[in-house]
């Protein structure tokens, strides 16, 4: 029956429009009573999600369930491929609510609700792994919107493509910029890296053909996160 109302109800969105769609309109097609309706879902925007609360579970009871000497930060972009997953297993129902939320600001708030729910969730967990640390609190709120800014750049990219393209590895090469700036399993660096950054440069620089003009050659470990060279970039340069 819940299969049934969600059908019922995209065929309407896509043929009449969310807004003059209204929730007799979907349990008359679904066949069924208003109050089966509400039994599944509080609301006609809920019916347009009706895949997150149980996402939301699920991403619960696996972060749950991590091993406590595991990498807290390689948890959270597992638990993020969750939501890949969920999209991921029906490709044109994700593209057609993915275009129905772009026109209906409604439809968008109530998704960006939900998004939070997810990033509240990954934060409360790195929060928990993360209680020893002086910085666990800021730590924990700045890598959950990490991953949930990498994972949703990689999915919308996606979902704008007609979910075309290799989304499982577009997924990885974006939560895997997060976990190499942030994991505490990542490359180490050398001495100079973490305490000067990504790099060290001599005083002098380096002189080029004019005697007059001055290089800066900087050097960064393979894997340094590309906002850590930036950041030593115009370091070096404001102070030569």
């Amino acid at each position: 029956m819940r299969d049934s109302l969600v059908k019922a109800a995209f065929q309407l969105f896509l043929d009449r429009g969310f807004e003059q769609t209204t929730i007799d309109d979907i349990v008359a097609l679904a066949g069924v009573g208003r109050r089966s309706f509400f039994r599944y879902f509080p609301s006609k925007e809920d019916v347009v999600f009706p895949d997150h609360e149980g996402c939301l579970v699920e991403m619960t009871e696996y972060l749950r369930d991590a091993p406590a000497d595991g990498d807290p930060v390689q948890q959270v972009c597992e638990a993020a491929r969750l939501v890949l997953r969920m999209y991921a297993a029906d490709p044109l129902f994700s593209v057609q609510r993915y275009r129905l939320t772009r026109e209906v600001p409604g439809l968008r708030a109530h998704e960006l609700s939900v998004v939070w729910r997810y990033e509240l969730a990954l934060a409360e967990h790195l929060r928990e792994r993360g209680a020893g640390r002086a910085d666990g609190a800021l730590r924990a709120d700045v890598v959950a919107a990490a991953v949930v800014a990498a994972h949703n750049h990689a999915l919308r990219t996606w979902l704008r493509a007609d979910g075309e393209g290799d989304v499982q590895a577009a997924m990885n090469e974006a939560l895997g910029y997060v976990a190499r700036a942030f994991s505490d399993t990542a490359e180490p660096r050398d001495a100079s890296a973490d305490a000067g950054g990504a790099a060290s440069v001599s005083g002098g620089g380096v002189r080029g053909e004019n005697p007059d003009e001055e290089v800066v050659v900087l050097l960064a470990r393979k894997g340094t996160p590309l906002w850590r060279v930036v950041r030593d970039v115009e370091d070096a340069l404001g102070g030569s």
